[in-house]
């Protein structure tokens, strides 16, 4: 599964309402009834806050440890963004 996080956010990914939204009402509902990758597409998007990255997926890697690795892909990163994902998902599997 593609969810492509520009068409929620823009191209600033700022806003953690709307990364609780992706969670609950896109990533979730996938972790929880398949065994799809899920694809975090980033394209069109220029930057994001680390709150937002945190609210997005913190809370899978720290239920699934090691194995959300397993689970999720990110695309499309610009330098900014791929920095702040590696920063969550260490910071979470801590």
């Amino acid at each position: 599964m593609r969810i492509l996080i520009e068409e929620h956010c823009g191209s600033f990914a700022e806003n953690k309402d709307q990364a609780r939204n992706i969670r609950e009402n896109h990533i979730r509902p996938v972790l929880d009834s398949t065994n799809d990758i899920i694809v975090l597409d980033f394209f069109g998007v220029d930057s994001s806050t680390q709150s937002f990255i945190h609210a997005l997926i913190s809370g899978f890697f720290q239920e699934l440890g090691e194995k959300a690795l397993e689970r999720f892909e990110f695309h499309n990163c610009s330098k900014a963004v791929k920095s702040l994902v590696a920063t969550v998902i260490n910071y979470s599997l801590e």
